[in-house]
């Protein structure tokens, strides 16, 4: 499975962005795709997760102004992100996670917030 993230940029605090995840490749079961991101110095962290279902679960971080939105008939994902602030500075990543436990990550986009 081959993952490629886009939409990220340069926005201003306070502002909103969605980035987008596309899958493809032979995707069989997917149990979660979800989103992490990784700053400078720092580690990866959890941002937002979708389950087989339709379960979503959030990091504390963003929680409240971040939604993730799955579409199985494109093979996306999204995150809208909102009231950004400096500190989501980051390279964003999208992961997914197969029913058999294999998991392959996009490689990245980076979004940055000007204060």
């Amino acid at each position: 499975v081959q993952l490629q993230a886009s939409g990220g940029g340069v926005v201003q605090s306070g502002g909103s962005l969605s980035l987008s995840c596309a899958a493809s490749g032979r995707i069989s079961s997917v149990f979660s795709m979800a989103w992490y991101r990784q700053s400078p110095g720092k580690q990866r962290e959890f941002v937002a997760a979708v389950f087989r279902g339709g379960l979503r679960n959030y990091g504390d971080s963003v929680k409240g102004r971040c939604t993730i939105v799955k579409d199985d008939a494109r093979n996306a994902l999204y995150l809208q992100m909102n009231y950004l602030r400096p500190e989501d500075t980051a390279v964003y990543y999208c992961k997914i996670r197969s029913s058999t436990g294999d998991e392959s990550w996009g490689q990245g986009t980076l979004v940055t917030v000007s204060s």
